[in-house]
């Protein structure tokens, strides 16, 4: 009896993490220049493929980016790996307002739901607080290799920060 308890109290605790969405945010990898809106450098470009690679088991159904070219010529080696298309989120708003709208889009999305997020680094830390994780620190604009990953599961919010591709200093 108590080997069927546990397995029944297994099989529960499985279930409930499998509709969890897990969401991905990072920011748009380095770029070529200052201007308004410039392409990868090729160390950008080496940090896309890197973000591809991480996210190669991941399997995201939505991609999130800005209008700019820079997040999404970040996403678009994760995008073309996975036959996705890039959903372009306009500032309406301010960053604020986009984040925002970034977390309602999330919240309509099945409970299951893998998505990658492509920011910049004055909205990535307001998207994982509106996503409900809090503790977001504020994003220097050397800093390109911050990945942040909020697994939300109902009203439970957890998350992790780490890093990947190059390390970036400041």
């Amino acid at each position: 009896m108590k080997r069927l308890l546990l397995a029944a109290a297994l099989s529960l605790l499985t279930a409930g993490s499998a509709m969890a969405q897990t969401v991905y945010i990072v920011r748009h990898a380095e770029k070529a220049d200052a201007s308004a809106d410039p392409v990868l450098s090729p160390a950008g470009e080496a940090r896309a493929g890197a973000l591809a690679a991480v996210m190669a088991d991941t399997h995201p159904s939505l991609i999130l980016v800005t209008p700019l070219q820079r997040t999404q010529l970040t996403a678009a080696p994760t995008a073309e790996y996975h036959s996705l298309t890039p959903e372009a989120v306009p500032f309406d708003g301010g960053a604020q307002g986009q984040a925002d709208v970034i977390a309602a889009r999330v919240a309509a999305l099945p409970d299951d739901t893998t998505v990658l997020i492509v920011g910049h680094s004055n909205t990535v830390p307001l998207i994982v607080r509106a996503l409900g994780f809090g503790a977001a620190a504020d994003m220097p604009e050397c800093e390109y290799d911050r990945m942040t990953v909020v697994t939300i599961n109902g009203e439970i919010v957890t998350g992790d920060v780490s890093r990947y591709g190059e390390a970036t200093v400041c």
